[in-house]
């Protein structure tokens, strides 16, 4: 682990997690030194880290998580977490929609974000089982008062999560009947061994059905999500075309998912004057 401390937060999380899942535990002594920062900064640092449920905080130190995800943050508590990062996500995924195309978005906070970038580009129609994405295009419509190539959103209808993700029966319906050129995929988690996992079990249906519909799987995740593992798994490695992630994501971890993702695409933050990277991989046979 480096001992810079001019590491970004978001930085230093990556490599604590690094850390704690490749050793099976850390000690907060351990980190202080290895970091060269305080006691109270490692231990906000674990803080935020079990908050978003990769890892346990034990006395003294902190261990993976035991078995696999069950908990569901709502939308509010998950929008607060690396909320840079969605950002850097979203700014790096909105040139791969062309005008005039069919999009999904999934449920999630950085599809929200991503959906945020889109509002200009101009006849495309939008599907999607996130109330809050939906929410995005008709408040800008409202306020451009309709304006010539606003998006023709399709809300597919369902039962609502605490993530405000509709999902179910009625949404899988509504689903399997379309078909879009890109699907823009948020994750719970993303692993090798599980793929792409949620803790909601009728939210990974209706993810099953939208990757099914879909062309082309972009997923949008930040680095925590890597080697977090949900309840249950609806898509596999084999089936993304396209990772988008941010810079927090460690170097030992991208040569990971470059042996499975054709493309994965990491979004420079300010420490890199904001430039991304497309990277080429290869899936393994």
């Amino acid at each position: 682990m480096s001992d810079n401390h001019n590491l970004l937060a978001e930085q230093r999380r990556a490599l604590i997690l690094e850390e704690v899942r490749r050793r099976g535990g850390v000690r907060v002594n351990e980190l202080t030194r290895r970091l060269n920062v305080s006691d109270m900064t490692v231990r906000r640092d674990l803080d935020a880290l079990a908050r978003q449920g990769v890892l346990e905080k034990v006395h003294g130190g902190a261990v993976p998580v035991s078995g696999a995800s069950t908990h569901e943050p709502g939308f509010e508590a998950k929008s607060a977490l690396e909320s840079g990062a969605k950002e850097d996500i979203a700014r790096a995924a909105a040139p791969l929609v062309a005008p005039g195309s069919a999009i999904a978005l999934s449920g999630g906070t950085t599809t929200y974000a991503l959906a945020q970038r889109l509002l200009d580009v101009p006849e495309l129609t939008v599907v999607t089982n996130s109330l809050r994405v939906a929410d995005v295009f008709h408040a800008a419509q409202r306020v451009d008062g309709g304006r010539p190539g606003a998006a023709t959103v399709v809300l597919t209808g369902g039962v609502r999560t605490p993530s405000d993700s509709l999902v179910g029966p009625v949404a899988d319906a509504a689903i399997a009947s379309l078909h879009f050129d890109t699907l823009f995929l948020g994750v719970h988690g993303i692993s090798v061994d599980a793929g792409l996992s949620t803790p909601n079990l009728a939210e990974a249906e209706t993810n099953r059905r939208l990757v099914r519909s879909a062309r082309r799987v972009v997923v949008v995740a930040d680095h925590t999500k890597w080697g977090t593992v949900g309840l249950s798994t609806f898509a596999s490695l084999e089936e993304v075309d396209i990772l988008v992630t941010d810079d927090g994501m460690p170097e030992t971890v991208r040569a990971e998912i470059r042996e499975y993702l054709p493309e994965l695409v990491v979004a420079g933050g300010e420490a890199d004057g904001g430039e991304d990277r497309r990277e080429g991989a290869g899936r393994r046979s």
